[in-house]
């Protein structure tokens, strides 16, 4: 849990020094039992909203939950307003801050009329359990740093879809309309196949019966896909997150040689003053 403290401490540290009631929140969001006391809240809150759909439990004790619940986003309001007023305007400036309060934003928005879908979004009070654990948040990072990487992936898996799709409507539509009769049937065929999903028995083997030699045809397909391609995306999503691991060590380590400098030339500095004040006591002698 020590983790969890690292992101509000180093972001509250400023503004303890200016006193008073600000200097109080900034410590009390930055402690750990704060921290602690948020994560059981979002759980409980998960677990009032998946009560929440059963009827049963609704008829035996509804109003409690309903209390409970609007009780808990009270109690979100008040955590955000107090990271408002220690950060001020640079609350804006981290990302997971600005998730927090949109996700209790949609919660606070009058779920009737033309808006009573926005009920069901309430469910995303849950994902601030990513927000609020470190680790958690690692993970997200690192999926967002592939984005990129994963984009190059998505262009050549559409290219392979296309290629094969093409191919497949033309060699089986005629005998199989309802699964390559075109291209979108094509593509969706070729899509199940892909996930392995009733391959063989759903539409490999029923296609053989007509074409003894379709089984190259759609093994190379697996091997294009399923064996290559979408490994292609494990390893991308590894590579993001190994390097979102290094760039946090680095910046670690950099920040405990930035320490070590500064304990130094406080040592040094100390040094001299106790070696001019030892000179000035001997000269006094």
């Amino acid at each position: 849990m020590s983790e969890t403290l690292v992101d509000d401490r180093q972001t509250a540290r400023p503004d303890a020094s200016e006193g008073g009631l600000r200097s109080r929140a900034a410590r009390l969001i930055a402690s750990s039992r704060f921290e602690w006391t948020i994560i059981v809240l979002v759980v409980v809150n998960a677990i009032i909203l998946g009560l929440e759909t059963s009827p049963t439990v609704m008829r035996a004790i509804g109003p409690a939950l309903v209390i409970l619940d609007k009780i808990i986003l009270a109690l979100f309001v008040v955590e955000l307003a107090l990271r408002f007023f220690v950060h001020r305007l640079r609350f804006f400036n981290d990302g997971w801050r600005v998730f927090d309060l949109f996700v209790v934003g949609i919660a606070l928005v009058p779920a009737t009329g033309n808006l009573a879908v926005l009920r069901a979004l309430r469910v995303l009070r849950i994902l601030r359990l990513i927000s609020v654990i470190p680790s958690l948040r690692k993970v997200v990072t690192g999926l967002v740093n592939a984005l990129p990487g994963m984009g190059s992936i998505i262009v050549l898996m559409a290219l392979v879809f296309y290629v094969f799709a093409v191919m497949a409507t033309g060699l089986f539509g005629g005998s199989f309309p309802e699964w390559f009769g075109n291209l979108g049937a094509s593509a969706y065929s070729l899509f199940q196949i892909m996930t392995l999903e009733s391959w063989s028995m759903g539409i490999v083997r029923p296609v053989m019966e007509q074409y003894e030699w379709a089984w190259i045809f759609f093994i190379a397909f697996i091997m294009s896909t399923t064996f290559t391609v979408l490994n292609l995306f494990i390893g991308i999503i590894v590579s993001a997150m190994q390097a979102e691991h290094d760039d946090l060590a680095a910046e670690e380590r950099h920040t405990l040689q930035d320490n070590q400098a500064s304990m130094t030339s406080e040592m040094k500095a100390l040094r001299a003053e106790i070696a001019e004040l030892t000179r000035i006591v001997s000269e006094k002698r």
